[in-house]
């Protein structure tokens, strides 16, 4: 059976990465939500380019259970981090991320995906493909220079230019 993702996309995302997801959902028939990690439905790419998700990431917080797999779609996902950590929807963005990984969820993220990952505590030990200016941010996993890795239930591309190889794989699961 086909398995359910709930996809993250932070204000503004990353619309080359979220795209590639997306399609690669759409094209292969696997259900997904998307919710974003904002007040309102209403998000934009970093480009600019207006989107309006499914839901709010919120509603995910306590139905982590209606899926099988979390994507984390980058975006000025760091900068805007730092600048909002303490906003419920950042908190929301943390608890759904560790909820997925405590119960051993598939977690999929490029760029800062493992990072974030990591700094719920759920990767601890795990091999992840990180942006290189991020790697050397990661505590408890282990940061690698590949263009994409699998280790267990964690899928990570080090970039959206690296994702397709990610989701050549990642789909193999999915369906």
């Amino acid at each position: 059976m086909e398995k359910k993702v709930a996809v993250l996309a932070v204000n503004p995302v990353n619309g080359a990465g979220l795209f590639q997801y997306l399609e690669a959902f759409f094209e292969n028939g696997i259900p997904y939500k998307t919710f974003a990690v904002a007040e309102t439905t209403q998000i934009k790419t970093n480009s600019g380019i207006s989107l309006q998700t499914d839901d709010v990431v919120a509603n995910l917080r306590g139905n982590e259970d209606a899926y099988d797999a979390l994507v984390f779609a980058c975006g000025d996902a760091m900068p805007k981090f730092s600048e909002n950590a303490g906003k419920p929807e950042y908190q929301d963005l943390l608890a759904v991320i560790k909820t997925f990984g405590d119960k051993g969820k598939l977690l999929i993220g490029h760029c800062v995906g493992g990072l974030l990952f990591d700094i719920t505590g759920i990767a601890a030990g795990k091999r992840l493909a990180l942006h290189p200016f991020v790697k050397g941010a990661v505590k408890g996993a282990i940061g690698t220079d590949a263009p994409f890795v699998i280790d267990r239930n964690f899928y990570t591309a080090q970039t959206e230019t690296t994702l397709h190889l990610l989701l050549q794989e990642l789909l193999k699961v999915l369906k």
